[in-house]
């Protein structure tokens, strides 16, 4: 008989780890021994899995994975999504998904200590829907003064429980109940350009769901040496304006709203592009190489911002 006022003992909520992997199958060999380790600082009798989405026709991924669930000391479940694009196989996770919580982390990232059990933590404790966290540089060589001098790898950090408008699933927990009850799915559309995650986690607070920062929830960005160009950086911050104004459109309502959004990204586009360009040439007179770098990346992405009003979408994930 149990002690008056007591009930049972509320079980404890499951969670998996959720990685996507394309054609990289040397990401995938190391990163499910990884994550295996990562959820055995979760081990407090709650249920665990590891969910591996192979995004690759070819089914690449299959023979390690099968390797690494061998020695693993929790459940790894191995997925093969054919159909391209990075919301198909996302959304293959969330089909696959029974546990409480999904945690979303790159295959190119690796988590530092405490990673889990602090995303966990701040799930329970804020009662939030989504839980996001800091993603680090982790380069392969030391990129050149000008990328370091511009902040281009610096995603910013805050408080813990800091609120958060929307979120990268490079580092995000997600509430399955919350997602379930709202039918939210990542788009389809957004496949081959990015921003799905962007247009979930907005349309997630849209519905009534809240996003909150755990800057103790730390994983790593593996950065080779072909992403530490001048050129890289460039393009990715012009997809960061790209997407974020293709996603901002895609929320509005179609018609007058929809035509709304899309002036507003553009002139908003625009007065960066325009600023940009008058502190290039302004840190260019003061050879001020930290002014310039940022001023191109405020440039870049005012470009990209433009080219999404204007219904132009970059497609970085296109399979040719």
């Amino acid at each position: 008989m149990g002690v008056p006022g007591q009930g049972a003992a509320a079980r404890p909520k499951s969670v998996a780890i959720a990685v996507l992997t394309y054609k990289r199958p040397e990401h995938a060999a190391s990163v499910v021994p990884a994550l295996d380790a990562a959820l055995s600082e979760l081990d407090d009798g709650r249920a665990l899995r590891l969910i591996v989405v192979d995004n690759d026709p070819d089914a690449s991924a299959r023979p390690v994975v099968a390797a690494g669930a061998a020695g693993a000391l929790h459940r790894v479940s191995y997925v093969h999504e054919p159909a391209p694009g990075i919301a198909a196989a996302r959304n293959r996770a969330l089909a696959e998904c029974d546990e409480d919580a999904i945690v979303f982390i790159d295959d190119d990232e690796r988590p530092r200590s405490g990673w889990l059990p602090a995303l966990v933590s701040q799930w329970e404790r804020a009662g939030a829907e989504a839980v996001a966290g800091p993603v680090v540089p982790d380069f392969s060589r030391q990129p050149d003064s000008w990328i370091l001098a511009g902040g281009w790898f610096n995603h910013g950090r805050r408080a813990s429980g800091t609120p958060m408008p929307a979120a990268a699933t490079n580092n995000l927990l997600l509430d399955m109940a919350f997602l379930r009850s709202n039918g939210l799915r990542f788009d389809l559309d957004f496949g081959m350009s990015g921003g799905e995650d962007t247009l979930l986690t907005r349309q997630l607070v849209q519905a009534g769901g809240r996003i909150v920062w755990c800057d103790e929830a730390v994983v790593a960005d593996q950065l080779p040496a072909e992403r530490l160009t001048r050129e890289w950086v460039r393009r990715r911050a012009f997809w960061s304006g790209n997407s974020w104004a293709a996603v901002d459109i895609r929320l509005a309502a179609p018609g007058g709203p929809r035509l709304t959004a899309r002036m507003r990204q553009l002139a908003r586009g625009g007065v960066r592009v325009a600023g940009g360009m008058a502190k290039m040439l302004a840190a260019g007179a003061k050879r001020d190489e930290a002014a310039q770098s940022r001023a191109v990346r405020v440039y870049e992405r005012g470009r990209g911002m433009c080219a999404g009003a204007l219904g132009r979408r970059w497609m970085p994930y296109r399979r040719d």
